[in-house]
């Protein structure tokens, strides 16, 4: 059981992993052993999440999602599979976390009379810069 938070935890038959030779330290057992995790889980089709987490998670990681609906997280930072289906995990637990409380809903404000001033003056500033910048062709 993948445990993110006391309300979201995501049962391992959701997961399917597939495992791969991968590149990085391992000398010769680079060659040998799939050790290389790819992790598979249904984003779209998930009885454990809440369809507002959903929604937040596609807004979020949306292009990680396939045509399927799909996510796909890999890790081949370590020399065994064990450790790398953990590392996958531990990415999507991280994943999950970071969209699992609702975002706070911005209040609209209009600037002040005096920062409309101040970005007026810094304009002007600019421009008589610039201006300063320019070559001044006499005209005979």
């Amino acid at each position: 059981m993948l445990v993110v938070s006391n309300t979201i935890k995501i049962p391992l038959r959701e997961f399917h992993f597939t495992f791969a030779r991968s590149g990085g330290p391992g000398g010769q057992n680079v060659n040998k052993v799939n050790t290389k995790a790819t992790l598979r889980w249904s984003v779209v089709t998930s009885p454990s999440i809440s369809e507002s987490l959903r929604t937040r998670f596609l807004e979020k990681y949306g292009r990680r999602v396939n045509q399927e609906g799909d996510l796909l997280v890999t890790s081949q930072r370590f020399r065994d599979q064990g450790r790398n289906v953990a590392d996958c995990l531990e990415k999507l637990r991280v994943m999950l976390a970071a969209v699992a409380a609702p975002g706070k809903l911005r209040k609209k404000t209009r600037p002040t009379q005096a920062a409309r001033q101040r970005r007026l003056q810094e304009k002007q500033a600019q421009s008589e810069k610039k201006q300063r910048r320019r070559s001044v062709h006499w005209e005979d």
